[in-house]
């Protein structure tokens, strides 16, 4: 007889479906639109039967599976009938939501013990095992500020900034366009372009290595507030004074990174480059080069970040009426703040994407690391 797969999550789940019950309703009696006993009961009902289902002996796909379509239907089903009953949750309905995470969490413990039988279902693991980290995430943040009635001016609930998106599109990609495809985009590449041309010149000359190294190490250090609204006075209010302080932020680290790594290939792969009778050029494309691949996408992936939050920064300091900083400093002035909300969320969409562009291409180039296959 299969032994059942106990788990702490599904039985606090089912102590919290219990103390739920027993100190109903959901919401005060102030609300306007209280739950219905048949939605109570079927959100009861799929929560203890998913905690129920995830200790029997069934196959971890089968009990993942049940989690994950439970416990995220329960939560819809809560959020669903909080919507306009702001700050009147009780405390049974926080048992609830409680209950479905702690599921959550389970389902996310059960997908990680599958052993995947293809790539295809390791990358799709891969994927929604944080997929279902970060609707939590969410779920959680619509749970604290709809049910506790957190004022809208301090934390706006994520379906308002879902919304405040899907209503300012032409908004929302002009400034995208301002900020990231011009400011961010032509920095970047102007930056990491120029700190890798430098650092082989550095490598090169042993003068410009001992001079250039701590110069970068001092202006990495400067405040980017103190030089943006420099770089405005200098290039103007236009998205070439946010590039430039976009080069300053990115060329240092492609700098040192890019010098570090070229110091990475060991001396006996030196030595026989020499005993081929290679010359600088031939030593640095064949071998010094290929070594510091993975100092160099590391200062990309540095960039990808500091680019971003560089430009948006500059353009606190003077900008058209356009760009992503430009709107979130004019709207927090207007506490607009699901604006400023869905500005930030934009950045992090997008941020995330060209990180993860920068990092799917260390992956094509630099696949003989032990970092990448896993060695």
């Amino acid at each position: 007889m299969k032994k059942l797969n106990i788990s702490w999550q599904a039985l606090i789940a089912l102590i919290l479906c219990a103390a739920a019950l027993l100190s109903l309703p959901l919401l005060s009696e102030a609300a306007a639109r209280p739950f219905s006993d048949q939605t109570v009961t079927l959100v009861v009902v799929i929560v203890a039967a998913s905690a129920l289902i995830s200790v029997a002996p069934l196959p971890r796909l089968y009990c993942a599976t049940v989690l994950l379509i439970g416990t995220h239907e329960a939560a819809w089903m809560l959020l669903s009938g909080i919507g306009r009953n702001e700050g009147l949750a009780a405390k049974s309905f926080f048992f609830l939501i409680a209950a479905c995470w702690l599921l959550a969490w389970r389902c996310v413990t059960v997908l990680c013990e599958i052993n995947p039988a293809s790539n295809f279902e390791s990358s799709f693991l891969r994927l929604l095992i944080p997929a279902i980290f970060g609707a939590w995430i969410l779920i959680l943040w619509e749970t604290a500020t709809r049910g506790a009635g957190i004022p809208f001016v301090l934390l706006p609930p994520p379906s308002a900034i879902g919304a405040r998106i899907a209503g300012s599109l032409p908004i929302l990609g002009e400034d995208v366009r301002q900020t990231i495809f011009k400011a961010v985009l032509i920095g970047y590449a102007v930056g990491c372009a120029s700190g890798f041309i430098v650092a082989i010149l550095a490598d090169r000359v042993a003068f410009l290595r001992r001079g250039l190294l701590p110069i970068g190490n001092m202006v990495s250090a400067l405040p980017i507030i103190g030089v943006a609204p420099i770089m405005v006075m200098w290039f103007g209010f236009d998205w070439p004074s946010k590039a430039a302080v976009v080069i300053i932020m990115t060329f240092f680290p492609m700098l040192v990174n890019t010098v570090a790594g070229l110091a990475a290939s060991g001396s006996m792969e030196r030595d026989l480059m020499r005993t081929y009778a290679s010359n600088y050029w031939q030593t640095l494309l064949k071998l010094r080069l290929p070594a510091a691949m993975p100092f160099i996408f590391n200062a990309l992936k540095i960039n990808s970040t500091l680019a971003l939050i560089g430009a948006i920064v500059a353009e606190f300091f003077g900008t058209p009426i356009v760009g992503m900083g430009f709107r979130i400093s004019t709207e927090i002035g207007r506490m607009n703040v699901d604006m400023v909300w869905a500005e930030i969320a934009v950045a992090a969409l997008a941020g995330s994407i060209f990180y993860g562009a920068v990092a799917l291409a260390e992956r094509a180039v630099t696949f003989w690391h032990p970092s990448i296959r896993g060695g």
